[in-house]
């Protein structure tokens, strides 16, 4: 947070992205970080004790950011409305919690908000349907105690340091000269001086937020050796109201314009305020509160970028540069510096923007700003757009015209020729009809755009454009009702865009016994254990380990041929470069370069060929990043082309090429059954892969010992024993030369296990070859690049059924991508197989898996592991087969239900019964059918926005597949004064493995959990430990650490025999005395669990968990955007032993789901390069991604045999329920397209995103993207329809 003296001495704090914030432009300023706000040494902030003990914290790595963003506001507004909460954190991205518990955190600020956990009775008033709360007492909805907390107190805050404030009014303001190692950075305090330095240094950018040039320095390998920072001159920061309009300097911040424009539109008449109202809107969603804070109104209009929101509405509203230099000041019209594209040279280079003019509105002007984006906020427009209609006084024909689009070209572009041509018309069908025409004919898109937007942005441009007419229809209306009779009722509600508001939700879960002990922590929602340390920034993570004497920093050098020989690597710039220490190839490896898990290898180094884009062909040692990164780029690597070059799935079978074993799935005689039924569909459908995202990028410190080959290897995995072994074999060292260790994970999802090994690999030989401590943190380009993600997925199916909706037989084939190596690709395409069924009994089956072999990086385990793809087919076709036999979804769902004791279709035993209780609990919780109905009548009375439900079950079996996969072991020591280390193989990820595992030694050695210390994971404690997957942490773990305990307990027990009345401290010492070990290991040899895959037969799962979502959604038909309006799960994991834990780990998998299924979209160049990496491209949810209302309700009375105190491991689970979204989705594109009588059959691929959804609701704007001659002359409004 920065916090400044403003001249008329108020401060101001503002939140700022800290990589994007250049230090030199910091003079003057106090600087807070985390650290700053409180700290367990000192004391702990509100904001950070809230977020903590609201289970707001998973993995952790977030969080920090969560407390600075929701800090400042309070520091702003110590009693923010929601609004402004929800505002605050849309420039904020959790991969981890699904923001649910982090706005529970945030709530209790709100002085709006009455938080339904607050309430005596535990009952949210906010929600209407009372049979929620029809419950047992013995159920439970609150996870937090608000009476815990202590209260926000401003008086307390940090006040602006005086000395700075001293600096501020004393000091003469003079001109500041950085000199960096490479760069100058100026910054003038006049505007005479500012016009001096751009003579002389016509080329040197100016930088106020830094949020253009920064990016491109950092990613885009722009260098400028003279920067000139002009925020400090008064000229460029003025704010001044006229009698025409106001006049915002260049150097003020987005925020502070928008400060600015909200007090001039509550204070001037509505008439002369529609150019500002406008441009609100646009600075509503315009990046985050951070980036706002920062960036200029001056740089933003200068960079004339594409994807600009403002400059659209800025050009169209009449707006004036007013710009300088050494020859004079001249004011221009905004639009002209559009006029040629992007090679216009309006404005000098010696020239510099002093201010801008946003002019009122008049009589009979009408404006707008239009935006689609890949999330509704903090996200580039797809489209944006600002037009702008001046009627002759008193009519509705035209008398001025602006139409700018951005997005749509290299630059912002007027639609001059249309808006020209239009003069003189009125404003009804037949001008709407010429207007799209013209406008589509002069806006001429590339097709061969990156993004492959093409025609969705075709569409978007005149759907805008159509909104805009609307819009005006019923601004005429308001003028004058007499003359103009306005848009149909059913239109009206396409006028208002989807809001961000603060989500409700309601949690229930089992309450523990009454006869159990107050001190046993089992099943009650415990705090993370590292929450605090997670919200005050003190939790450790491999990037905050302090550097060691002599360390080295690594910047790998990855190959841009997706499949080409290495002809030669020449080194020799890169070694020249400052800082440099070494490069390390393939041939510094002194043992194992590739690993032969099967046919293919894994490489830590390409030696001869590289087989993707992306794979490390070799890594630069240097001083610091900055200098590797700037030596790795000076690598030059000369190729030559080999053949083929496989990307796609089509690319593989096309050449036949996959990793072996293919596998096959047969129940019952498929053939024959489709003879029988009454009707066959088939079908298939394209699901796209998915990137981790974990917010802890891939991290690896490795350190020589400097005896013995010992090496400690720190690192971000979720198996350290395998990166002990690969790094072991890589070295040419016995594996106990090596030790790693692993604290806490920021996030993994699965892509923390091959990979890591492979670069911790790298990390080590580099270390091995220094003989110093090697530091490798990817950056998240780098990591997007390396690392692969979610397989992508082709699904083709043949179902057989009757015309009663049941299905009777079906033949499917799955492929997936797995890219350059094996990785787990064929084990993720044996679980699509095994888990296909979902929760549906097929009587015949035949179906395939084969995995791709491919020349895009390799993919890998994801939550879900192949699940989330092969039961996103089945439910598929489901909806397919109740679509054909006129049943509802559900209906078919239900007659297809496992529903009494059956077997799978590999012949393993099953009870549904907690899966139907799922089914009908919700049900009842979400009164689907109400709801159906009333869905039905909004539907009817809105044309353009539609809204859809749909309800999905779910069967997810655990389990690992082998025994040896599922072992486990843990070590206790006690210690004299009584207190407990505990260690154990799990990986803390987020999962609160920890937090429970420590819940289990308090119960079995019945001591409070204070009494219980966890350190780290190490290879040196706990050998041989199974990696933290497939949701066995808890399972496994949790068994080895019982085991630990009650042998201690054994031990121990004579001597509590003696004196019952004792401690347990006495009892330790006692121990000691007695010569009694107080050091014990747990183990636990894992789950018996066997496939046969030659019979199709086996028992491959422990047991299996099971649930429902139910999902109801809003879309608007004419730009594919939707909202999340409410989703209820209820989900059988047993008895919860951390409900808190539990029900954030169920929601962070369903919002991950929501990503998958309808967000987050890979894109890959027809050469094989990654063109999304990183936030500005590849789209996670946010928190304006989150259903309006989102209730979890865990089934009571439901047991486990299996696993530790009748749990279930429940991690992955829930990311499939997802789903529900995508099928909701469905259910309003299909009541759109009966509508409009369009034919029942359609495909919809994942992920469902705004640009399929617009697709798919064909309209006369669809139509002539086709150029559908059929469709001239269309009554475009339908007005006279209704």
């Amino acid at each position: 947070m920065l916090y400044f003296m403003t001249v008329d001495t108020v401060s101001r704090h503002y939140s700022a992205n800290a990589c994007l914030l250049p230090i030199c432009s910091l003079y003057g300023m106090a600087v807070t970080t985390v650290e700053g706000v409180g700290s367990t040494r000192t004391r702990i902030h509100p904001v950070q004790e809230r977020l903590a003990k609201c289970h707001g914290s998973q993995c952790g790595f977030c969080t920090p950011g969560m407390v600075m963003s929701i800090y400042t506001l309070l520091r702003n507004h110590p009693e923010p409305t929601s609004e402004q909460m929800t505002a605050a954190l849309a420039g904020n991205l959790c991969r981890c919690t699904g923001y649910r518990p982090i706005l529970d955190a945030c709530k209790t600020f709100c002085k709006d908000s009455v938080c339904c956990q607050s309430k005596a009775n535990g009952r949210c008033c906010l929600d209407q349907e009372e049979d929620l709360f029809d419950r047992e007492e013995k159920e439970s909805v609150g996870l937090f105690s608000p009476d815990e907390f202590q209260p926000l107190d401003p008086t307390q805050e940090f006040i602006f340091p005086p000395e700075l404030m001293r600096m501020a009014e004393n000091q003469p303001k003079r001109t500041l000269v950085f000199h960096g190692e490479r760069i100058m950075w100026i910054s003038p305090v006049s505007l005479d001086e500012l016009q001096d330095l751009k003579a002389a240094h016509p080329d040197a950018p100016l930088v106020v937020g830094n949020t253009g040039v920064g990016p491109d320095m950092k990613f885009r390998g722009v260098f400028h050796p003279i920067v000139i920072a002009p925020a400090r001159i008064p000229d460029l920061n003025v704010v001044e109201r006229m009698s025409d309009g106001l006049t915002i300097g260049a150097a003020c911040s987005l925020s502070l314009m928008k400060d600015v424009l909200r007090n001039a539109v509550s204070e001037l008449p509505e008439e002369k305020t529609k150019i500002f109202c406008a441009v609100l809107q646009q600075l509503r969603t315009l990046g985050g509160e951070q980036i706002r804070n920062v960036a200029s109104l001056g740089g933003n209009i200068i960079s004339r970028k594409s994807t600009s929101d403002l400059n659209p509405i800025l050009a169209a509203g009449n707006c004036m540069l007013n710009l300088a230099s050494q020859g004079g000041k001249r004011w221009i019209p905004l639009s002209d510096i559009f006029a040629d594209g992007v090679g216009n040279n309006t404005i000098m280079p010696e020239e510099v923007l002093v201010s801008v003019r946003i002019p009122h509105s008049r009589k009979g002007e009408y404006i707008s700003a239009f935006r689609q984006a890949p999330r509704r906020e903090n996200a580039l427009p797809i489209i944006s757009a600002g037009m702008r209609v001046l009627f002759e006084e008193g009519t509705d024909k035209i008398k001025d015209l602006s139409i700018f689009y951005g997005g749509a070209a290299s630059t912002t572009i007027c639609a001059k020729q249309t808006c020209q041509t239009l003069i003189g018309r009125y404003w009804n069908e037949q001008m709407l009809d010429e207007a799209s025409r013209l406008i589509l004919n002069e806006i001429v898109l590339p097709d061969s755009a990156w993004d492959g937007k093409a025609e969705y942005k075709k569409t978007l441009i005149v759907s805008l454009f159509y909104k805009f007419f609307l819009e005006v229809l019923q601004s005429l209306k308001t003028m004058d009702p007499c003359h103009y009779p306005g848009i149909p009722m059913e239109y009206e509600s396409i006028l208002e865009d989807f809001q961000t508001k603060m989500p409700q939700s309601i949690q229930i879960y089992q309450n523990v016994e009454l006869s159990q002990s107050p001190q046993d922590p089992v099943g009650r929602p415990i705090m993370h254990q590292s929450g605090i340390k997670h919200a005050t920034g003190e939790a450790v993570y491999i990037d905050d380990i302090p550097s060691v004497d002599g360390e080295l920093f690594l910047a790998v050098v990855t190959s841009s041929r997706a499949h080409a020989k290495i002809v030669s690597v020449d080194t020799s710039e890169a070694l020249k470069e400052p800082g440099v220490f070494d490069v390390i190839t393939a041939n510094d490896v002194p043992a194992t370069n590739e690993f032969h898990y099967s046919d293919d290898p894994e490489i830590i180094f390409a030696r001869n060929k590289v087989i993707c884009v992306g794979q490390i062909v070799c890594a630069v040692a240097a001083d610091s990043y900055a200098h590797a990164k700037q030596a790795a780029a000076k690598v030059r690597i000369e190729y030559e082309a080999l053949e083929p070059v496989i990307l796609t799935i089509e690319d593989a079978i096309k050449h036949n090429s996959f990793f072996e074993p293919k596998r096959k799935l047969e129940h019952g005689n498929v053939d024959k059954a489709f003879e029988t039924v009454d009707h066959i569909l088939e079908g298939e459908i394209h699901i796209g892969g998915q990137e981790h995202f974990y917010m802890e990028t891939q991290s690896v410190l490795a350190i020589p010992k400097g005896e013995d080959k010992e090496m400690d290897v720190y690192v971000s995995t979720q198996h350290p024993a395998f990166i002990q072994e690969m790094v072991a074999a890589s070295l040419g060292v016995p594996a106990n030369r090596i030790m790693c260790h692993v604290k806490r994970v920021g996030g993994a999802f699965g892509g923390k296990l091959l990979k890591a090994g492979l670069l911790a690999s790298v990390a080590s030989v580099a270390a091995n070859k220094t003989n110093r401590a090697v530091r490798l943190i990817l950056s998240r380009g780098d990591d997007m690049l390396i690392t692969g993600g979610r397989h992508p997925f082709i699904g083709k199916y043949k179902v057989g059924f009757m015309k009663d909706g049941r299905i009777r037989t079906v033949d499917a084939k799955y492929y997936i991508n797995g890219g350059c190596t094996p990785d787990e690709s064929v084990l993720v395409a044996e679980v699509c197989l095994l888990k296909m069924d979902n929760a549906y009994k097929i009587p015949n089956l035949r179906c395939w898996a084969y995995a791709c072999k491919t020349n895009l990086p390799s993919n890998t385990a994801f939550r879900g592991f192949g699940f989330p793809q092969s039961g996103l087919v089945t439910e598929t076709w489901i909806t397919e087969v109740a679509e054909k036999t006129g049943l509802s979804p559900e209906k078919v769902r239900e007659i297809n239900m496992y529903k009494e004791d059956e077997q799978t279709h590999f012949k393993q035993k099953l009870d549904p019964q907690n899966l139907i209780r799922c089914w009908n609990e919700c049900m009842e919780k979400s009164a689907y059918y109400s709801r159906k109905t009333a869905i039905e009548e909004f539907n009817k009375q809105n044309y353009w926005k539609k809204k859809g439900i749909a309800i999905v079950p779910m069967k997810f079996p655990f389990g690992l597949g082998s025994r040896y996969l599922s072992q486990a072991a843990a070590l206790v020591h006690i210690y004299t004064d009584g207190s407990v280390l505990l260690t154990h193989g799990g990986i803390e990820l987020g999962q609160g493995i920890h937090t429970k595992m420590i819940q289990v030694a308090s119960r079995e050695l019945n001591i409070p959990m204070s009494y219980i210390h966890f350190c780290e994971t190490s290879t040196t404690t706990v050998p041989n430990a199974c990696a933290s997957v497939g949701s066995a942490g808890t399972d496994v773990n949790g068994m080895a650490v019982k085991d630990a305990c009650q042998t201690l307990l054994k031990r121990l027990q004579p001597i509590i025999n003696k004196n019952p009345k004792g401690n347990w401290k006495d009892w330790i010492k006692e121990a000691f005395e007695q010569s009694v070990s107080l050091s014990a290991t747990g183990y636990f040899r894992g789950y018996d669990a066997n496939m046969d895959w030659e019979k199709g037969e086996g028992q491959p799962f422990t047991y299996f968990l099971y649930g429902t979502a139910c999902s109801e959604v809003e879309i608007n038909c004419l730009t594919g955007d939707h909202k999340n309006l409410r989703t209820d799960i209820v989900m059988d994991i047993g008895c919860s032993i951390n409900p808190a834990v539990d029900i954030g780990q169920i929601e962070g998998a369903f919002v991950q789901g929501i990503g998958l299924y309808t967000m987050e979209e890979l894109k890959y160049s027809p050469e094989g390069v990654l063109c999304t990496r990183g936030p500005d491209q590849y789209k996670i949810p946010a928190v304006c991604d989150i259903p309006e209302q989102f209730n979890v309700s865990l089934l009571s009375s439901s047991q486990n045999p299996y696993a530790i105190y009748s749990s279930k491991g429940l991690g992955e689970a829930g990311l499939f329920l997802g789903c529900s979204v995508f099928f909701a989705l469905r259910d309003a594109i299909t009541c759109v397209r009966n509508e409009r009588g369009l034919k029942k059959t359609f495909a919809l691929n994942s992920p469902l995103t705004a640009e399929q959804i617009r697709a798919a609701c064909i309209d006369d704007f669809t139509k002539m993207m086709t150029n559908d001659e059929s469709s001239s002359s269309i009554p475009w409004a339908r007005m006279h329809e209704t």
